[in-house]
């Protein structure tokens, strides 16, 4: 089973650029209510989507360079990175079927079950 995992501005390249399936990267701060408010969601999308793709937390106030990096103005903001590239970006709190629209056109086929 997967959760969200906390990645760094040390350890972003290796854990979400260089990840052989899609990452979804939360740009977030303990302050933020609405980063609150999309953390279960969160959760609950780490494990439906378990192998199709996988869920990063960066806190911005520690790790201010990543988030400079790719322009983060506001928090909550999304990335999905996909082969080393920004796909799409998710600014703000939404529902949990909206935030799966924008995810699913970037997911990984499922393995095949034997």
């Amino acid at each position: 089973m997967s959760t969200p995992f906390a990645v760094t501005d040390t350890n972003f390249q290796e854990l979400v650029l260089n990840s052989d399936v899609p990452v979804i990267t939360d740009f977030w701060a303990v302050w933020c209510g609405p980063c609150k408010m999309i953390a279960p969601l969160l959760e609950e999308i780490a494990v439906e989507l378990d192998g199709q793709m996988k869920v990063a937390k960066l806190d911005v106030d520690h790790n201010p360079s990543t988030a400079m990096a790719y322009g983060v103005m506001s928090i909550p903001t999304l990335i999905i990175f996909k082969n080393g590239e920004p796909v799409e970006r998710i600014v703000g709190f939404m529902p949990k079927p909206r935030l799966l629209s924008k995810i699913t056109p970037h997911l990984e086929p499922a393995a095949a079950v034997a």
